[in-house]
């Protein structure tokens, strides 16, 4: 699992170098003159009618709701907004990578339970801890380390698993304190470029020495965009970790249940000796 988490990680990060290399490539197209080329013949100069023409023939295609987001991007700060696409890729790896790891941690308890009465009455313990190492799943380690210690009484079994059960759901939270980090980060990087927005419109006001409203309409309207993007990367992160903590609960109730499932049937195992 390691090896997803850091392939995600690298992915996340091309993905950004890659979504800035665009945005300059986007910004320097936007700063190139257009060249007109003249026939020999033409060489009349082009009037500003002409240009107002152009430009209204243009397809209003262009304006895609990518190249919006770029745009607001660029206008909310690079530094800021920078930090908040961080926390969203960063969060969204993580996310993933647990999403993987909680499905291959899912598993079938009932069938694993009937394979593990079937081997002890054909194999006894060995064959029901050979079952337990080709299946998958917390519930197959705990069970494994159950059935190891059946021959030190049930009580010791019973806490083995208990103690071990504890470690497997250690492993199934892993990382959604990060989560939950980049979750309450992101909207401080959001408030706090809204701040120094306020800041640089109460600069402009004192420039100014009067309040117009078209003096700080541009420097307020550019800090929320921080605060917008911030709670936008808060709300996705939440919905995923929200899932992860429903997929988790679900598990470790499937492993306690099968847990006392196997209690049983090792006491019944153990009466039949």
């Amino acid at each position: 699992m390691k090896k997803i988490y850091a392939i995600l990680v690298v992915f996340g990060m091309l993905l950004l170098v890659v979504s800035a290399s665009a945005i300059a490539q986007d910004e320097a197209a936007e700063e190139e003159p257009q060249v007109t080329t003249l026939n020999e013949e033409e060489t009349e100069e082009v009037t500003v009618e002409e240009e107002v023409v152009a430009m209204e023939e243009e397809p209003q295609e262009r304006s895609t709701l990518h190249k919006q987001i770029k745009a607001k991007f660029i206008e909310g700060g690079a530094s800021f907004m920078g930090f908040i696409l961080l926390c969203l890729i960063f969060g969204l790896a993580l996310a993933i990578e647990r999403i993987i790891y909680l499905s291959l941690a899912t598993t079938n308890t009932d069938k694993l339970l009937e394979k593990i009465e079937d081997a002890l009455e054909s194999g006894g313990v060995e064959a029901a801890k050979e079952v337990c190492r080709n299946t998958r799943g917390p519930v197959a380690s705990i069970f494994y380390q159950g059935l190891d210690r059946i021959d030190h009484g049930i009580d010791v079994v019973e806490k083995s698993i208990i103690s071990y059960g504890s470690v497997q759901t250690g492993l199934l939270e892993k990382n959604l304190s990060w989560i939950s980090l980049f979750i309450s980060i992101a909207p401080m990087l959001g408030f706090m470029g809204t701040v120094i927005g306020m800041i640089m419109a109460f600069e402009s006001i004192q420039q100014h020495g009067d309040v117009n409203a078209s003096i700080v309409a541009g420097p307020i309207g550019v800090a929320l965009i921080t605060t917008a993007s911030g709670l936008i990367v808060a709300v996705v992160l939440q919905l995923f970790y929200n899932y992860l903590i429903t997929k988790i609960d679900g598990i470790v109730n499937n492993m306690e249940d099968a847990s006392i499932s196997l209690i049983d049937l090792l006491i019944k195992y153990n009466l039949k000796k």
